[in-house]
């Protein structure tokens, strides 16, 4: 092992990113996926019946490993793989792992061990995904929480992911997006007009995150809108950064 020499490149391609998006059920998240480029499904729940998609069901952990290793090998065209739902890639894992050890549930292990080891397994196998030459897509559900503040509790929308499985797929997302209907209005009296958006910065009403903070706030509900913010944010940051100074020599005069 070396030490390195020279530094590595941001991603600026949307393509290599991690990203994870969470909203209601039937809320479009699957229709939003299929619109990344090259998208292959690890369907590990029925609701792809609406859309032309290149899938495979996934319904056990041994079959999620399958379907890694085929993707590892190269030899396809796919661009971006989409986990819907990591939820229950999730609860493949944690069945895989106690049928592994004769659990009933991980708590059965001592200390918690087996919590770790679950949370650990999930973590290598996802780890393994984002780190292919390929995008990740992982979708979840939503649900309220409520969250106590300085002045009382609110209710706050998260993904239905908990615990092991939300810091290992939020860890691992470089886009953390909530699907979420925005509404307005042009004049005082004038009808209620609701749009479907992606939410990319957190806040007390929300989960989300944006890694690189440089999207907007809010972005049509779209791959193709996704796309244009992240081209415009990137395209902004590389104007920003400073240029760097031509080297002068100089010459002493003979």
């Amino acid at each position: 092992m070396l030490l390195p020499t020279e530094k590595t490149q941001p991603r600026t391609d949307l393509e290599d990113l991690t990203v994870l998006l969470y909203g209601a059920p039937k809320f479009g998240k699957s229709t939003w996926a299929s619109q990344a480029p090259g998208a292959l499904f690890l369907a590990t729940e029925p609701g792809l019946n609406h859309l032309a998609v290149h899938q495979i069901p996934i319904s056990t952990w041994e079959e999620m490993g399958e379907a890694c290793a085929l993707i590892a090998a190269g030899q396809h065209d796919f661009r971006t793989v989409v986990i819907d739902t990591v939820d229950n890639a999730f609860l493949y894992c944690e069945r895989w792992m106690c049928q592994r050890n004769g659990w009933n549930h991980p708590s059965d292990a001592p200390y918690g061990k087996g919590f770790s080891m679950v949370k650990a397994e999930f973590l290598r196998v996802l780890t393994k995904l984002a780190n292919m030459p390929y995008g990740l897509i992982m979708t979840s559900h939503s649900k309220q929480k409520e969250v106590k503040t300085a002045t009382g509790t609110i209710q706050q929308t998260v993904p239905t992911l908990t615990g092991s499985a939300l810091d290992v797929s939020a860890g691992l997302a470089d886009l953390f997006l909530f699907g979420d209907m925005e509404e307005s209005q042009v004049e005082l009296g004038a009808p209620i007009l609701c749009r479907r958006v992606a939410r990319t910065k957190p806040t007390m009403a929300w989960q989300a995150g944006d890694r690189t903070g440089r999207m907007p706030e809010t972005i049509d509900f779209s791959w193709t809108a996704l796309e244009a913010a992240w081209n415009e944010a990137m395209a902004s940051h590389q104007a920003n950064l400073p240029t760097r100074k031509a080297s002068r020599t100089t010459t002493k005069a003979a």
